[in-house]
Parts: structure tokens; C-alpha cells; sequence
């Protein structure tokens, strides 16, 4: 079996898409018609914008998910399963059917809107934990004041928790006391798949149970609990819940694994998700693609 997966917030780089764009009439044609949706020129900061603009969150969502959509459809890929990291599930619905590219990117674009008015209304940061078995990550997490949760299972011994800034940094302490070898503050905006992101869950509800979608042509992995779906209502059940809930992608790929999957390509920016799946199961073929 060989699966397409899709990265996440966080793989973004300055001059993402050029090559695309310049060496393709599809590609072209794909991002002038995003920057019609999305109503500004999202292409413009995508090649010649800085990092830090490329940062914002309701810049960074739409320009990961452009970069993997149109790469997938310039590539004609036929997966016989998807996955994607956190926004990655929704690259994923795109390139197995679920989504038209018009409705994924008009979904990504409110989730990444609600998700940054959340930000504003609490600060909130993740941080990665390293060396450190999920029980107890989860259990001084539990033991921490304030809201600090387990948020990104990503590979053995690498875990993102995410929460108010605070309990974040107090946690991080407790981790180090546990026996982590590191626990790293990241770079980002918000508590994501955290409990601060509730505002954001009940703001894109709505938006994706308005939204068509359609049975796709093959199983999707999603991230609240690892499972493959193929039922487009249970499919946006999860997509909603995924914003409060953690990022179970260890599991993901080993239920991915169990089920047959030989092969896994990274489709998009960087080679972090190939990275990861390897130190998941170092006996499975990895590569990436991301770009002509």
C-alpha cells in the first residue's frame, strides 16, 4: 500500500510554490485562482515574502496547503491512502477527492482566521518534549496548574505540549525534572490542539458542515484517533474535533503500517513528516517530493 502524506504548520519556507508556478501551466493556473479566493495575492508573500510573514498564521495555513494541493495535482497522484499533519488532513482531503481544491482552501483559509482570533484572545505556546515516555508527559501535564496538554504525538520520544503560556513553561520545568532530555518552546502563535482553541472549533463547525464533501477514492488516516474514514459526515466530525484534540500522528502511521502501507511519500515543504515516519519504523520506504 502507498501512502500520500501532507505536512503542517511550521514546514513553510520563503520562495515556496516559485518553481511550481514558473514550470507549470496547471500550477499557475491553480494559484491565480487561489489568490481569487482568498482575495488578496497570497503568491506574492509565498515567493518573495519574508519568514516572518510567512509566519502568520492566516498566511502560513492557505501557503502549506497550496504548496502540497497543487504539487499533488501537477503530479497526478493516485495514493491508495492519505495522511496529513494537523492542516495536512485537509491537503489530504483535497488529493483523495473528499474536498474540491476551491472548498479545501476556503475551509483552510476560515480555519486559519478562527484559529488566529483565538491566539489573540489568549496567549497560549507549544513546546516539544524529547526522551520522554507519553505517560509521563501526559501525567505531569494533568499535575501542572492551568491548561497544558499533550497536543502533537509525532514519533518515540518526541512530543509537542501546548497551552496557556504559563502552565507551558511550568510543565516544560517538570518535564526536565521528569527526565526529558530537552523540552524546547517553539516558535508559534498559539496553544494549538489544545483546549484554547475552542473558539476556533465552534467558528469552523459551521463552516464545515456547510461544506460539501464527497466520498473519497481512498481511506484517509485523520488525526484524532488514527483510524481510516471513507464516510464524508464522520470525516468532518473529526475534522472539527481535531482542533482541541491532539495530533496522534506516531499512531496514525502505525495503524497505517498494520493495514499494509510499504511506501509513504511527503508531499509538500521540507521533509519533516519522512523524518518522523522513519524513527517510527525505520523498515518502510520514506521519501518526499517537493517540488518538479
Amino acid at each position: 500500500m502507498k501512502v500520500f502524506v501532507f505536512p503542517g504548520q511550521g514546514s513553510q519556507f520563503p520562495g515556496m510554490g516559485k518553481e511550481l508556478y514558473d514550470n507549470s501551466e496547471v500550477a499557475k493556473e491553480l494559484f491565480e485562482k487561489a489568490n481569487e479566493i482568498l482575495g488578496f495575492r497570497i503568491t506574492d508573500i509565498m515567493f518573495e515574502g519574508t519568514a516572518e510573514q510567512l509566519r502568520q498564521t492566516n498566511v502560513t495555513q492557505p501557503a502549506v496547503f497550496l504548496h502540497s494541493v497543487v504539487l499533488a495535482k501537477v503530479l497526478g497522484i493516485t495514493p491508495d491512502a492519505v495522511a496529513g499533519h494537523s492542516l495536512g488532513e485537509f491537503s489530504a482531503l483535497v488529493a483523495s477527492g473528499a474536498l474540491t481544491f476551491e472548498d479545501g482552501l476556503t475551509l483552510v483559509a476560515k480555519r486559519a482566521a478562527a484559529m488566529q482570533r483565538a491566539c489573540q484572545a489568549e496567549e497560549g505556546s507549544m513546546a516539544a518534549v524529547l526522551a520522554l515516555d507519553d505517560d509521563t508527559i501526559e501525567r505531569v501535564c494533568e499535575q501542572c496548574d492551568g491548561v497544558v496538554v499533550a497536543a502533537n504525538y509525532n514519533c518515540p520520544g518526541q512530543v509537542v505540549i501546548s497551552g496557556a503560556a504559563e502552565a507551558v513553561k511550568a510543565a516544560c520545568k517538570e518535564m526536565k525534572a521528569a527526565g526529558a532530555k530537552r523540552a524546547l518552546p517553539l516558535p508559534v502563535g498559539g496553544a494549538f490542539h489544545s483546549p484554547l482553541m475552542e473558539s476556533a472549533r465552534v467558528e469552523l463547525e459551521k463552516a464545515i458542515f456547510e461544506a460539501e464533501f464527497s466520498t473519497p477514492l481512498c481511506p484517509i488516516y485523520q488525526n484524532v484517533d488514527a483510524k481510516p474514514y471513507t464516510d464524508p459526515e464522520q470525516i468532518k466530525k473529526n475534522l472539527i474535533a481535531q482542533l482541541t484534540v491532539p495530533v496522534r500522528w506516531r499512531q496514525s502511521v502505525e495503524q497505517m503500517i498494520e493495514d499494509g502501507a510499504t511506501s509513504f511519500t511527503e508531499v509538500g515543504c521540507g521533509t519533516v513528516l519522512q523524518g518522523l515516519i522513519s524513527k517510527i519504523n525505520s523498515n518502510v520506504e520514506v521519501n518526499s517530493v517537493s517540488c518538479l
